[in-house]
């Protein structure tokens, strides 16, 4: 039988567009009604795999360990590259490009060709790169590949086509921006020191042509030695010798004086006149002593000297305190005359820019602000007022302001929820910005025709809530949201508190929103769930709080007697809304010494409060500590606001909250959900061990589990590195199913920590439930989730010692810490691959992973597995339909939930509200129920559940759910349109509930006919016709991988199936035929980040948090790439370059200066010949004109690069326009001028003149 039904799946999996049904996929008997039968289903599908690719779009948030800043002062773009090889350009608002080095090396330095529309980035594997920036998205032209000296240092003057480099041994070479190649004049550091200096000087720091003079280059070696090199001479000029290390020199803007900044906190100041010794040295954070001796302060890592023409010269530097004030945060200090301003900063300064208002480094600089690049924000300090206000940053810079630990995006969203969302959250901004507009303001960019309303949805680890304006591929804060002002703040010393010490025990670990109804839930890391509604009115609210008590043992049956002895819930019957907190931490239940039952781990407020428009809780759900154990972590939630209903569920089992009447409609195992219809044989084990140990674990405070991990997991950025780069664990990592079972090992491998055996459910309700009778599934009485299962399956024998399900893994800690997304654990599923025995066996295959036992390896990383843990958590069985018999202490957790209308049974001949439920077995459960329509009744009536209806089998975690009618058509779930609980009455309009999509009400025409189920889990995907439960469909979507995320999305007026893999693949299914459309291997997994924050949306776009302070938006689909060029900004601009400042008449007329000279007379080919190619190669890049994609196809490629060409030919022509008339003009003037001379002197006899 096992054979004929795995051919069976065979069958249909190989033929999409066959009608075969699997015996195994309806469970339920009963004969099928008049509705669509298999043969009936004909779907016409119209998307093909050319409506899809697959590229990144944009890229918002703070860049991720920054490394370098570079201004271009005409086109106002700012550049920021980073450790990881990056390159973000910033303009105006919109304007937001990133670049990426294909070898991924840390940027070193980055240089604009100011007002060319080019960059020079220079990394750490001594690469130079020209980047052009003329078109839309970066390229690369050009890189030269130093391959025996290490890049330190450059420099490229203005208007200059050759570029300094410094190096780590002293040398500076000189490169040809045009050609990328090494010109052959080179000074050495031997010639430019002393011969008679016996020490080398050390690398290059510094690099710079004197203002006064271009052929002047000085060059800062970090030993303190400074050398003006004469080019044309090819000689010294000067040679300056310090004491202390060089960190940065600046020049005043007349080139006779420039500054120096030193490793002892000093700054010194030179005069060209004389050499010997500095002019001025100055100590600016070092107080003189009681003994007459300096301070000792720390080095000031760089100085810009800058004049102006109304005040005294700015002296901006970094660094220089004194070391004996331990604690202090970094700073910028700013000397102004004698007024020296210390600005503190939140995070260490990695670069800071001043920027000014002339690109001539010979004119008065006149600085308006300084830039400062900190190692987790950017900030711009204004200049032009005394008091140093910043700047308010227009960029989405804060994504990380505190660390993402979930994400969640909104395509087509009702265009109203963005302007009023903005509105409430605008009364809330930070004041005291400075009021002049943003200084970064180059680039253009507009708004595309191809934009709609998009949100995204940022939870964090200290529990906030970001809302997102993503429209048009920009991104801007709209609302924040507090969750933790709904609980008390512990109180040191409080029992609980001492015991519950949690790092951030109000992270937000999932979210729901209902864009429709506005009805807003928050997953928190505490095992609690927040309900909020939306109001544009403040208010007086009690926040209502109902305890679930979902962790009990399976072999206790709840008595009359026990519940009296230990109150879960109010006396069925009891529909009241009220606040009720049953379980005081009383010295007896919150203390080590005694026993943590019936006590939730939050505390909320629980009296009246006023609470601000915007969203506003109404209800808070938490679950209990049992016996001492903690709650499991929630693992899915979905709401209905048409229901009325919410539901959630772990590793222990389901629960179904009516949010309206604030009561508990179902608390159950999941074992108890099947009833009679258990498609597995539970097998029986031994009696559980002493749970002692783990009992003495949860007393010990969660702050012993977490004390090494914090720097890990929230606040050392590299450490969060160190996680990447351990490729063992990323292997490993890679395996990982998020949506599986959950069996994490402890952060501490404390080989003291035994696996904890678990109690079962105990459920008591808040609310009557009535259980249908149906003797198809309960063998004719009625069910409790209390009572015992019925006879014909194989159960544990209850008993004060009997076995037990398995509550948590080896050393599972109570909950977890609050883990950023840049380093969430997912946890190892036990196996879902057939043939083989174990996990390890998987691992071992698939990765060539080596797995080790704790006992052998006590220091391994945390992430690995023992032998024990792989041995108890593991299990093989045939992922065929067929049914097989699972260890009993493998635990089965709810992974997924959906409301919507559907049917319970095969003999439903119209839709009812059902709750599907899928399990981490593959199984999926479909819960009818019964709800009164009437909007008086609902609020008074029960809502009445039935038995578990529907068993549909896949193989792997179940992950999701969609519904299409029989058209092929999206059904979207019933939904409550928005109202205002808050506003003020209106006797003419009273405010109703307006319902969508609800069947009893519903016009639909397809209400009687069925609908198609489409089911993705881990490994396969399934299309199920209803009520039927035909399965037409099947299609395997991965056997070595396992899919992290799946949704039903809709692309190009029609639906299909985007799946994200865990090896990196990311893949579509046509609907509902299950036809692959793209396969695309986007990027391996190699940070559980991604798999944490990963989700697909409606319009063919997804994202994930690529780094810990970035948000990397991508899209699937063709019709978003061909409009994606005219979606972006534009980074160059044509501007004229700013006339250099006239220098006299005579001057300005022939345009001389006595100071410039002919750098390719000096550097060419001609003069100083080729330089050595042994030291540098060459590397033609990729980049070229705008569109190089678009250029293949012929025309296309054509026209742009003609309207790029006439674009730079007519800038040409108008720059050669405007020259020309101010050469006519000064020909007029000199004519003008020599004609009055001449009638001046012409009757002069000659002893007159």
């Amino acid at each position: 039988m096992k054979k004929f039904r795995k051919v069976l799946d065979g069958l249909t999996t190989s033929s999409p567009g066959g009608t075969i049904g699997s015996p195994s996929c309806g469970s339920a008997a009963g004969t099928p009604t008049s509705a669509p039968t298999p043969k009936d289903i004909d779907i016409q599908e119209t998307l093909v795999a050319e409506n899809f690719q697959l590229c990144k779009t944009v890229r918002h948030g703070f860049p991720y360990q920054p490394t370098a800043l570079a201004f271009d002062p005409v086109q106002k773009i700012l550049a920021i590259g980073s450790r990881t090889g990056g390159v973000r350009i910033l303009g105006r608002p919109g304007v937001d490009c990133y670049c990426q080095h294909e070898s991924g090396a840390a940027v070193l330095q980055l240089q604009f060709l100011i007002n060319e529309g080019a960059l020079v980035s220079a990394c750490a594997d001594d690469t130079l790169h020209l980047w052009n920036l003329r078109q839309r998205r970066p390229a690369v032209l050009h890189s030269l590949k130093f391959n025996r000296e290490r890049i330190t240092f450059c420099h490229l003057p203005f208007q200059s086509k050759w570029l300094y480099v410094g190096t780590e041994r002293g040398n500076t070479h000189i490169v040809n921006i045009e050609s990328f190649v090494l010109s052959g004049y080179v000074i050495m550091w031997n010639k430019a020191i002393e011969l008679s200096t016996k020490t080398h000087p050390g690398p290059v720091v510094h690099l710079s042509d004197s203002p006064k003079d271009e052929g002047k280059l000085l060059i800062g070696f970090e030993s303190g030695t400074v050398v003006q090199w004469d080019l044309r001479g090819k000689k010294a000029d000067f040679r300056i010798y310090y004491d202390e290390a060089i960190h940065s020199v600046s020049w005043h803007h007349e080139g006779k004086q420039f500054m120096c900044s030193h490793s002892d906190g000093s700054l010194t100041l030179w005069n060209l006149r004389n050499t010997t010794k500095p002019f001025q040295v100055t100590f600016p954070h070092g107080k003189i002593q009681k003994d007459g001796r300096k301070e000792s302060c720390k080095p000031i890592l760089k100085v810009e000297y800058k004049t102006s023409r109304n005040s005294e010269p700015f002296v901006v530097f970094s660094g220089g305190l004194s070391y004996d004030k331990a604690g202090r945060r970094p700073t910028l200090t700013i000397m102004h005359g004698k007024a020296i301003t210390v600005l503190e900063m939140d995070y260490p300064i990695v670069e800071f820019m001043v920027l000014c208002d002339t690109p001539y480094n010979n004119e008065v600089q006149e600085p308006y602000a300084v830039v400062v690049l900190l190692e987790k924000d950017l900030i711009v300090v204004d200049l032009t007022q005394s008091n140093f206000p910043v700047f308010e940053n227009p960029y989405p810079m804060d994504v990380h302001e505190s660390p993402v630990t979930c994400t969640a995006y909104f395509a087509d969203c009702p265009p109203d929820i963005i302007p009023i969302l903005y509105s409430i959250g605008a009364k809330h901004k930070k004041t005291g910005y400075s009021q002049k507009e943003w200084p970064i303001s180059g680039g253009t960019w507009t708004l595309g025709s191809h934009t709609y309303p998009e949100i995204i949805i940022t939870g964090h680890a200290d529990g906030s809530i970001k809302f997102w304006d993503a429209s048009a591929i920009t991104l801007q804060m709209l609302y924040k949201l507090k969750t933790s002002k709904v609980f008390e703040k512990p109180k040191p010393g409080e029992g609980r508190a001492a015991d519950l010490v949690e790092e951030d025990p109000f992270a937000v670990q999932m979210v729901s929103w209902c864009p429709q109804s506005r009805i807003f839930c928050v997953v928190g890391i505490s095992a609690h769930i927040i309900l909020y509604r939306f109001s544009k009115y403040d208010a007086n609210t009690q926040i209502v709080s109902l305890d679930v008590r979902l962790q009990c043992e399976s072999d206790d049956v709840i008595t009359p007697s026990e519940n009296e002895n230990n109150p879960c819930f109010p006396e069925p019957g009891s529909h009241s809304p009220q606040p009720h907190h049953q379980y005081p931490a009383s010295p007896s239940s919150g203390t080590p010494e005694g026993n943590k039952d019936s006590i939730p781990c939050l505390k909320v407020k629980d009296r009246v409060v006023r609470v601000p428009p915007g969203y506003q809780a109404e209800l808070v759900i938490q679950l209990l500590w049992v016996d001492g154990e903690p709650p499991q972590q929630i693992t899915t939630l979905d709401i209905n606001s048409a229901y009325g209903l919410l539901a959630f569920g772990n590793c222990s089992g389901l629960v179904v909250v009516d949010y309206l009447q604030k009561t508990i409609l179902l608390c159950m195992s999941t074992l108890d959900l099947y009833g009679a219809a258990d498609p597995y044989q539970r097998l029986t084990r031994s009696p559980r061990r002493n749970r002692q140990s783990t009992s003495e674990l949860c007393m010990r405070g969660l702050s012993n589990f977490y004390s090494d991990s914090k720097k890990r997991i929230r606040t050392s950025y590299q450490s969060l590195t160190e996680l990447s780069d351990n490729q063992q664990s990323i292997d490993m990592e890679r395996s990982k199913s998020p949506t599986s079972v959950h069996y994490p090992t402890s952060l501490h491998n404390d080989p003291r920590v035994l696996p904890e055996p678990v109690a079962s459910l105990r459920a008591s309700h808040c609310s009557p439930v009535y259980y249908l009778l149906d003797n198809d599934h309960v063998n004719g009485h009625c069910t409790s989730p209390t009572s015992q299962p019925s006879a014909g399956k194989p159960r544990v024998p209850m008993g004060p010692e009997g076995p037990r399900l398995t509550r948590r893994g080896p050393g599972r800690p109570p909950f977890r810490k609050a883990q950023s997304a840049a380093c969430m654990e997912i946890s190892l599923p036990v196996s879902h691959t057939e043939g083989y025995a174990s996990r390890r066996a998987m691992l071992q295959q698939f990765h060539g992973v080596t797995m080790y036992s704790h006992d052998e390896h006590h220091t391994q990383s945390p992430y690995c597995w023992s032998e024990r843990e792989s041995r108890e958590n593991s299990f093989s069985r045939s992922r065929s339909s067929s049914v097989s018999s699972i260890d009993r202490d493998t635990k089965e957790a709810i992974t997924t939930l959906q409301f919507g209308e559907s049917y319970g049974r095969k003999t439903d001949a119209l839709p009812t509200p059902c709750l599907w439920v899928g399990t981490s077995l593959g199984v999926v459960v479909v819960i009818p129920m019964s709800i009164p329509t009437e909007q008086e009744e609902r609020m008074e009536e029960p809502v009445t559940i039935g038995p578990s209806g529907v068993v549909l089998l896949l193989k792997g975690s179940v992950l999701r759910f969609g519904f299409l009618d029989c058209m092929g058509g999206l059904i979207q779930s019933p939904h409550e349109v928005w109202r205002d609980l808050n506003a003020p009455e209106d006797p003419d309009r009273p405010r109703r509930r307006k319902l969508i999509n609800f069947s009893p009400s519903s016009s639909q025409d397809t209400c009687g006919e069925g609908h198609l189920a489409v089911v993705c889990s881990e490994r396969q995907a399934k299309v199920f016709l209803m009520p039927s439960q035909s399965c037409l469909f099947v299609h395997n979507i991965t056997e070595s991988s396992f899919v992290l995320r799946a949704d039903v999305v809709s692309v190009c007026n029609s639906v299909c199936l985007a799946c994200f893999c865990a090896n990196g693949h990311i893949m579509t299914l046509s609907l509902p035929s299950l036809r692959p459309l793209v396969n695309v291997n986007y990027l391996p997994l190699t940070d559980m980040r991604i798999a944490r924050t990963f989700c697909f949306t409606n319009g063919g776009q997804a994202l994930y948090l690529s780094s810990p302070t970035e948000i990397q938006r991508i899209t699937y689909s063709q019709e978003m790439c061909d409009n994606l060029q005219e979606m972006l900004g534009e980074l160059f601009t044509p501007i004229e370059t700013p006339e250099a400042q006239n220098r006299g008449f005579l001057k300005g007329f022939f345009g001389g200066n006595a100071h410039t000279f002919d750098r390719e007379e000096l550097f060419g080919e001609a003069a100083a010949g080729k330089g050595s190619r042994s030291l540098a190669q060459h590397i033609p890049g990729q980049g070229g004109m705008e569109g190089m994609k678009v250029a293949a196809s012929g025309v296309v490629g054509d026209l742009a690069r003609a309207r790029i060409a006439l674009d730079e030919r007519g800038q040409r022509l108008g720059e050669l326009e405007d020259r020309t008339a101010l050469m006519m003009t000064s020909a007029d003037t000199f004519s003008k001028h020599a004609h009055e001379l001449m009638l001046k002197c012409k009757d002069k006899k000659w002893y007159q003149f």
